[in-house]
């Protein structure tokens, strides 16, 4: 279980931080049933209820800042998803943002920018499902990193830019 005003990432509302566990006083929420009250760290103006007992919905702590900084550390190794089939790729990503996982987001991030250069190297467009995807997993990595290492999440980008560009001590 989690503690109250602990950053957790969870399913699809990303980095929240745990308001209170108990019994929530929704319409047909079964009143014995202990849910978190979650709070979007980038949205605190909304509110999500989690089961505890979910099993359906994954939720984790935050990474540390060491842990996130060996992830950006080891971004180069982190391979691309290199899937051709359009709707096989869609799938794909969609399985990587449920899962949760900082480097799954990465893959989808580097296979965007990948298919991007190419595209655009073919004078072709971005496909707004690119786009979209490209967007959800920028957003969810750089919030995690964000709260790890104790940053914006606007700084991030720059951050990550900026530590593969150092050179090695």
């Amino acid at each position: 279980m989690f503690d109250v005003g602990e950053y957790i990432v969870c399913g699809r509302y990303g980095v929240c931080r745990v308001k209170e566990t108990g019994p929530v006083h929704i319409t047909g929420a079964p009143r014995k049933r202990l849910y978190y009250t979650l709070v979007p760290v980038y949205d605190s103006n909304s509110r999500a209820y989690v089961p505890v007992d979910s099993e359906k919905i994954i939720m984790r702590p935050v990474i540390s800042g060491e842990q996130a900084n060996e992830l950006v550390d080891h971004i180069n190794d982190i391979d691309a998803l290199w899937i051709q089939d359009e709707k096989k790729r869609e799938a794909a990503f969609k399985e990587a943002l449920y899962k949760c996982d900082c480097r799954e987001w990465i893959k989808i991030i580097k296979t965007i920018y990948r298919r991007r250069q190419d595209r655009i190297a073919q004078g072709k467009k971005v496909t707004a499902g690119d786009e979209r995807y490209l967007h959800m997993a920028q957003d969810r990595l750089y919030g995690e990193l964000a709260v790890a290492l104790g940053m914006k999440k606007e700084e991030v980008e720059a951050y990550i830019i900026g530590r593969a560009e150092a050179p090695e001590p």
